[in-house]
């Protein structure tokens, strides 16, 4: 057995299914993918005066009555692995349209939105983001009615579902034609919208593929133990390392940490000081212990600037931040001079710029954070804003009667919180962090949603480059190394993607990391 080549051909396998895997996933099956289903389309069969007196009274917004009434339940679902952005489908930036629904030989009475599986998706069916849902055409001398659907920002398994009142038109065939979705997404293979179906069990390729997989992964750490004399796999290290610095980028590293963790149980990561990214560069450069220097890696949005020398930067992530606002405020969307004028406390009253009649609360981030670095590095040109004069939000300290109220919180969850229960109030966080979150309002900055493709275009400000900081260079085989790679090349790739950030890699200028 042990002149047996096996190192061979588990390292032809191990070229083999990543190949595999990835034509499959990329070429052929592709990471963003839509689909749609057909769960409903039926006529009644007839309208019987003393039990259907409800039928008889559905008529088009004209007050026309339906004649030949059918109705068509429509689910839209992201079938892929992928967000699906405004910005990924296939038709012009100026036009909302991003799917359409053709019936043919029936025309449109009415259209209404019955299910969304994430409360937020409601923004997308507003009445200035979908003003007109229906049209109609002629072909070959068959009216086809059209339902117009927006483009719909939808995560892995997110879906909605679109009920529509149809009248037949024209000849009147035996069988209606059965409904077709018509859409594109860009950068997903052919992109084109896939119709699907519920699925009841696993498929047998796939069955057969996961224990191959399985048998593979089982009997190789066994062989390599008894060809090689270790079974530690490749990007594994042992020992300990401390992670600390942006609150706004914790959940990626302990998330990543976990994941290393369970990858190499010989691997102590702890994430337990994460209070910001000013204070871990604070304390890596002063750290005098020179083993625990070697064993800290810092998190920063932003760079640590030249007078750390000492201190190596990485860019790993390209990350968006948001405006955030008390719904109550009523405000949706602010200029660029407004919102200075709303941090400087230049306005007192939301009423000012449009809003509802409320006292402004600035809660800002403290000095250390990074996220407040980057709001004044791109909207105040790295200026210091005012210091705050309140401590629970609500009522001044000392002499600040009449001034507008600020005060501070020490992490992103905190500020999340502080603005949804203050009325009036206007804070700063991390965008994925505040799209999880239905109590407070992602506010537009001059019209702009924050969105990659707007900040790498130019649109968007408010975003930064997340550094990881380490003092001097790591040996390549260490612990902080290993991770660091783990975090960009393997899982780590896709946890930064799963939590709302951009791999440095895919952007188009990847060494700076920033737009180009």
């Amino acid at each position: 057995m042990t002149g047996f080549p096996w190192q061979e051909i588990l390292a032809v396998l191990g070229v083999l299914i990543p190949v595999v895997a990835f034509v499959w996933e990329f070429a052929i099956v592709g990471r963003k993918r839509l689909g749609y289903r057909i769960q409903m389309d039926t006529t009644p069969a007839g309208l019987n005066t003393e039990h259907a007196r409800a039928w008889q009274r559905l008529e088009r917004k004209s007050g026309e009555r339906l004649k030949h009434p059918s109705f068509v339940l429509v689910r839209i679902e992201n079938i892929g692995s992928a967000p699906i952005n405004t910005g990924d489908y296939a038709t012009p930036d100026g036009d909302n349209v991003g799917l359409s629904v053709r019936f043919r030989g029936r025309t449109v009475a009415g259209v209404l939105v019955t299910e969304l599986s994430d409360d937020n998706l409601e923004t997308f069916f507003r009445k200035d983001k979908w003003p007109d849902s229906s049209d109609e055409q002629e072909e070959d001398g068959h009216k086809i009615g059209i339902v117009k659907l927006p483009k719909v920002k939808l995560n892995p398994d997110d879906h909605y579902k679109v009920l529509v009142v149809l009248e037949r038109a024209g000849k009147q065939e035996a069988e209606l034609a059965e409904p077709e979705v018509v859409g594109t997404i860009t950068k997903a293979g052919d992109g084109r919208i896939s119709k699907t179906r519920g699925q009841t069990g696993t498929p047998r390729w796939a069955v057969v593929l996961i224990c191959f997989l399985l048998m593979v992964g089982m009997t190789e750490p066994f062989i390599f133990g008894q060809t090689l004399g270790t079974g530690a796999p490749l990007e594994c290290a042992s020992g300990t390392l401390v992670v600390t610095g942006s609150t706004a980028f914790t959940p990626v590293v302990e998330q990543a940490a976990e994941s290393y963790q369970e990858y190499c149980p010989d691997a102590r990561i702890d994430t337990g000081g994460m209070r910001g990214s000013v204070d871990g560069l604070q304390r890596l450069e002063s750290e005098a212990d020179p083993e625990e220097r070697a064993s800290t890696v810092v998190f920063s949005d932003g760079t640590a600037g030249a007078d750390s020398p000492a201190l190596v930067p990485r860019p790993k992530a390209f990350m968006l931040f948001s405006i955030i606002t008390n719904p109550g405020t009523e405000v949706h969307n602010l200029s660029s001079d407004d919102l200075r004028r709303v941090l400087r406390g230049e306005v007192r009253n939301w009423a000012d710029i449009g809003g509802k009649d409320l006292p402004v609360v600035v809660v800002d981030r403290e000095s250390e954070s990074g996220t407040r670095m980057t709001l004044e590095e791109r909207f105040f040109e790295s200026a210091a804003q005012p210091g705050e004069n309140s401590t629970d939000c609500e009522r001044p300290r000392g002499d600040a009667q009449g001034q507008v109220l600020r005060c501070r919180r020490t992490s992103t969850r905190a500020m999340l919180d502080t603005v949804a229960g203050t009325p009036g109030a206007i804070g700063y966080s991390e965008t994925s962090a505040a799209g999880e979150r239905d109590d407070v309002t992602e506010v537009l900055i001059d019209g702009q949603a924050a969105d990659f493709r707007a900040a790498e275009e130019g649109a968007y400000p408010y975003w930064q480059t997340e550094y990881a900081y380490t003092y001097g260079e790591p040996a390549p085989e260490s612990l902080p190394a290993k991770f660091l790679r783990f975090l960009t090349n393997q899982e780590g790739a896709d946890i930064l993607r799963h939590a709302g950030h951009r791999p440095c890699t895919e952007l188009r200028d990847a060494v700076r990391c920033r737009p180009s």
